[in-house]
């Protein structure tokens, strides 16, 4: 960031003659930049599971150059030489399964070194509007329920459907040894979450080497983006097909946002939440999908609903990620999961190796797709369909509508 000294007047350098006004008008100005330049550090936290994690590999990133809406972001994301870019001004501090890694923010902030996850495009997006240097705390974990996991200090011990304890008992478990697990994994992601928040902040330059303690931080938003491991989870909600079979799901979402703001000392914290889209509209899904396509929009509905509430009124908004999602590239995916199950099929009849095998489902591809669905499909996915198909497409259009999203952070 860029520091301006204060001037030094003398008699030489201004003239005796203009009026008074005019220095004290020139003088105020000076000021004004020099404090608007000095705004306290920008604090951004992300907070969700395997897809706050990320798992778009940037070997996806030249299909994004394919279509013009996602074309002008690569360029952002990648250097005049073709290397991924690296922020200058933008700092982070991830901290997964893998342990914590910092540094500028870049690619390999992901799910492994080769991944990114939201917080690339987050970044960059939210310099271009602040234009000031930004510190994001990454807090993720793949396959942890907002019910158990991260459930917040206020929402109180879970609480086992009978319908739940019923099946569990079906199976011969140990239901106090099932309560007692349970009591232990309750909140535990919850609490290392503010405990990494609250551990950055109290030594910010070990992540930002050039922050300036005397210019302050503001934490100035949050990003939810979780969901996954509640929707499937017959168990903790066993009518996700009723309308109001995700009710909970709102009540622990609403409790973690005011208790997030509560132990993090900001009242009023700008929060972002990103309602699971996986699989798109769910208006477009496909007859194969009809048997998930109710509890999947009951589930978003859930989620989307807490923005809703009054207190929550102009500091929590909602993000469909379900709009960035690719459908062309997910009906190719659905596609080709299809020629795999045939070619599994013929294998297993036929009984060939796995040489065999490969070989069928080479040439069973070849007669499905055009080379350039096949070229799609190579240079589109790499992962599944719950991560978001692993696609830097997707996974970058996120990032950028979280940041478009956030609101301006306020009085706290």
């Amino acid at each position: 960031m860029q520091t301006f000294s204060s001037p030094t007047v003398t008699g030489n350098l201004i003239p005796a003659g203009p009026p008074t006004w005019v220095v004290t008008f020139a003088l105020f100005l000076f000021a004004g930049f020099t404090q608007a330049s000095e705004k306290p550090l920008q604090v951004f936290v992300l907070v969700g599971q395997s897809n706050m994690q990320g798992h778009a590999d940037v070997r996806t990133f030249p299909h994004m150059a394919a279509d013009s809406t996602t074309e002008p972001l690569l360029r952002q994301m990648i250097s005049p030489d073709g290397e991924p870019v690296v922020c200058e001004n933008v700092w982070i501090s991830s901290l997964s399964n893998t342990g914590e890694k910092t540094g500028r923010l870049t690619t390999g902030f992901g799910a492994s070194e080769s991944k990114i996850g939201p917080e690339l495009m987050f970044g960059i997006t939210m310099q271009q509007r602040l234009d000031q240097p930004i510190l994001i705390i990454k807090r993720a974990w793949g396959g942890k329920s907002l019910n158990t996991d991260f459930r917040p200090p206020s929402a109180g011990s879970y609480e086992f459907p009978k319908s739940q304890l019923d099946r569990l008992a079906k199976k011969g478990k140990d239901i106090q040894e099932v309560k007692a697990l349970k009591v232990a994994a309750t909140g535990v992601y919850y609490a290392k979450t503010v405990e990494h928040v609250r551990d950055v902040l109290n030594d910010i330059q070990r992540v930002y080497p050039d922050y300036d303690a005397d210019q302050g931080y503001e934490l100035a938003g949050l990003v939810w983006f979780q969901g996954w491991n509640d929707m499937v989870d017959l168990g903790t909600y066993p009518n996700r097909k009723a309308t109001d079979g995700y009710r909970q799901y709102s009540e622990l979402l609403a409790l973690l946002i005011s208790d997030l703001r509560r132990d993090l000392a900001t009242p009023r914290l700008p929060v972002v939440v990103g309602v699971m889209g996986v699989g798109g509209p769910t208006e477009r899904y496909l007859p194969s999908q009809r048997r998930i396509k109710t509890f999947h929009q009951n589930f978003r509905d859930a989620m989307a609903a807490v923005a809703g509430q009054p207190a929550f009124q102009g500091n929590v908004v909602n993000v469909f990620t379900e709009e960035c999602w690719d459908s062309e590239l997910s009906g190719l995916r659905i596609r080709e999961s299809e020629v795999t199950k045939n070619a599994n099929q013929e294998a297993k009849q036929k009984q060939l190796d796995r040489n065999a095998l490969r070989a069928l489902k080479g040439e069973m591809l070849s007669a499905e797709f055009t080379d350039d669905e096949l070229s799609t499909l190579r240079t589109g996915v790499s992962n599944a369909e719950y991560h978001y198909l692993g696609s830097a497409k997707i996974m970058a259009s996120i990032g950028k509508a979280f940041a478009d999203a956030m609101p301006e952070s306020s009085s706290n």
